[in-house]
Formats: C-alpha cells, sequence, structure tokens
C-alpha cells in the first residue's frame, strides 16, 4: 500500500492529470482559506449560512468543491469573516 504522497506523485506524472490538477489548485486553495478561517471564528456551516442568509448546504457544497460559486458568494462569505476578496489577473 503506498501513502498519499506516493500515490500523487505517481499520478502527477501523467501530463493531462498533472495538468487538471494544475487548473484546480487555485479553487481548492481558496476554499482551504475559507474553511480555515471559518474554524478560526469559530463558525459552523450552519452559522456561517446563517450569516450570509443561505444555506448551510450550500456552505458544504462550496466547501466540497462540488459548486462553482459566484463572485456574489465568494464576497459574501469573506465580508461574513472579516476578510478581504482580493482578485489579481497578470
Amino acid at each position: 500500500m503506498k501513502n498519499f504522497n506516493e500515490l500523487k506523485k505517481k499520478l502527477l506524472q501523467d501530463k493531462v492529470t498533472r495538468k487538471a490538477y494544475e487548473e484546480l489548485t487555485p479553487q481548492y486553495a481558496i476554499i482551504e482559506m475559507i474553511i480555515r478561517k471559518r474554524l478560526k471564528a469559530g463558525l459552523s456551516q450552519e452559522a456561517l449560512a446563517q450569516k450570509i442568509g443561505t444555506k448551510q448546504s450550500a456552505i458544504a457544497r462550496f466547501e466540497s468543491g462540488k459548486t462553482n460559486p459566484t463572485l456574489s458568494f465568494l464576497t459574501n462569505i469573506t465580508n461574513a469573516l472579516n476578510g478581504k476578496l482580493t482578485i489579481s489577473v497578470r
């Protein structure tokens, strides 16, 4: 049985898999940052959902990467967490 890092290294040797992984990296980085900020604030998914006027299931879908959030949704979440959403195009 291989550990996760060994498996990941092997899978990323495939060009198609590596490209897909790299394309998803920014999305999952945003999700990870928001989850960390939510937990640091001591908020459950339900509490965050109430703060932005949505359902807990919407937060769960976002945090699991199963939905493509709108800019408005991301702005609402970051504002509720006293954060700032900054977008940069280089």
